[in-house]
């Protein structure tokens, strides 16, 4: 059974059905919510609020085979919450004392990489790259035109290649983090 299909039957009130779906999203879910927040209790929170708004919701989806842009759509909308409801004061023991680069610096990951990005492009690189969606759903997923996704991506990749040479360089500025 197809995603559409089931997601049609938790509409109808199978609650099974709903599962299943959920947990065919979910990692792609987590991993966007992780690009956002970075903290496993928000990813968390975020998470439960979606999947709980979904089901509450599920009768006002139209177009079932748009279940996942429309479970994004949610995810983000509740991370954009958690992000503007969180403390704007830094805990010292968050804040690096002393930055340096070793060797295993040298090998940064190309998502710690993708990550340093502020949130706009780094949401374009995690659902286009990561979750593999195409710039359309992308575009629908954030809400604006196709055009501007495509120029959110390209600032991204630029972005994001200053970073990894900058990075390979071992220049790191505390504006960058």
């Amino acid at each position: 059974m197809n995603l559409t299909e089931q997601v049609l039957l938790a509409k109808q009130g199978d609650r099974e059905a709903f599962i299943a779906v959920v947990k065919q999203v979910e990692s792609s879910l987590y991993h966007t919510a992780r690009s956002i927040l970075k903290k496993e209790e928000d990813i968390a929170d975020a998470l439960q609020e979606t999947i709980l708004k979904a089901f509450k919701s599920l009768h006002s989806l139209r177009e079932p085979q748009f279940f996942k842009t429309w479970m994004f759509r949610i995810l983000i909308n509740e991370c954009n919450k958690i992000v503007a409801n969180r403390s704007r004061n830094v805990l010292m023991d968050e804040f690096p004392i002393q930055l340096s680069l070793s060797p295993k610096d040298e090998l940064i990951d190309l998502r710690d990489a993708v990550e340093r990005l502020d949130e706009q492009q780094r949401l374009v690189i995690v659902l286009h790259y990561f979750e593999d969606m195409p710039l359309r759903q992308v575009a629908e997923i954030l809400e604006i035109s196709e055009s501007a996704a495509k120029m959110r991506l390209s600032r991204a990749r630029n972005n994001l290649m200053e970073k990894l040479h900058t990075f390979r360089e071992g220049k790191i500025h505390y504006g960058s983090i």
